[in-house]
């Protein structure tokens, strides 16, 4: 641990010691700190970001630079937090040296302690680059949104005993290459608890039951802000949505009958001052 932050084998030695992990997402200052203060283990810096906050319709198209300037916000804030910034797509897609260089992006620009890559066995050389460079590497397997569309879309994965047999594969090449953490989304809850009884690094689950050995969600979905209905394995903590839409109508209406600001909003002059200054503009239109 440095600084007083959570680094890789403090997560890892979670795990070991049975102790549950909590991951959740951030893309700004304020959201991370309240994250952090509130003792949440790991923050991810997801590229669910292209969804939530930036108004794409999907993943697909958020930058590199993008990402960088969202992990600077949350970075800037955390102070126990480990801070895992996403790969986007087609940044770790093109090359290796690509992969490390903008994984080195992620922790020298944005501050993260590491990076995630989707995908399994097509990913297993990049991790193993990136983890030779010296950055941490979480991976992500199951249902991956950057090419959902090769999985069918949105849908849960491993359903049958040969598509469980290729995710359980994925996990231990993963771990195999380097991989410190894995994220497994949208599994059945027998294959997650399989995938945490099979691999030593530590497994998060999204959508995949209560056997992994920690679970992660995009905060606006907890929240209730996310302006869409949230998948099903999301449970509201929250509905700050509803009352942000309400406090804000709340401050239109004030606004508009003149009730807001009200005078124990205002600051006011001294009335000696107050005075000199109508005194003197009365002068200067008399000038004229």
């Amino acid at each position: 641990m440095k600084h007083g932050r959570l680094d890789i084998g403090a997560i890892q030695a979670k795990k070991q010691r049975g102790e549950k992990i909590t991951m959740l997402t951030a893309y700004d200052f304020p959201t991370a700190r309240l994250l952090d203060e509130a003792g949440i283990d790991s923050i991810l810096v997801g590229d669910s970001a292209g969804n939530v906050v930036l108004g794409y319709r999907d993943t697909i198209p958020v930058t590199m630079d993008e990402m960088v300037l969202l992990t600077k916000a949350v970075t800037r804030a955390v102070k126990r937090a480990f801070v895992i910034g996403d790969m986007p797509f087609m940044s770790f897609n093109v090359s290796v040296e690509k992969a490390i260089e903008n994984a080195g992006r992620f922790v020298k620009e944005g501050g993260a302690q590491a990076v995630k890559i989707e995908g399994g066995t097509h990913v297993e050389d990049t991790v193993r680059a990136i983890v030779r460079a010296g950055i941490p590497v979480v991976g992500h397997i199951g249902l991956t949104p950057q090419t959902a569309g090769m999985l069918g879309g949105y849908r849960v994965q491993g359903r049958t005993a040969a598509a469980a047999r290729r995710i359980v594969n994925d996990a231990v090449l993963l771990e195999q290459a380097g991989a410190g953490m894995i994220v497994v989304e949208c599994v059945p809850a027998e294959l997650a608890g399989l995938l945490s009884s099979r691999v030593k690094v530590p497994v998060i689950g999204i959508g995949s039951g209560a056997q992994c050995d920690g679970q992660v969600l995009v905060v606006n979905d907890m929240l209730g802000i996310a302006g869409e209905i949230a998948p099903k394995f999301v449970k509201r903590y929250a509905e700050l949505g509803a009352a942000i839409a309400t406090a804000s109508a709340e401050f239109r209406d004030e606004v508009s009958r003149g009730t807001f600001p009200g005078p124990e909003h205002a600051v006011k002059m001294e009335p000696s001052e107050y005075r000199k200054l109508v005194g003197r503009a009365r002068a200067r239109s008399k000038r004229r």
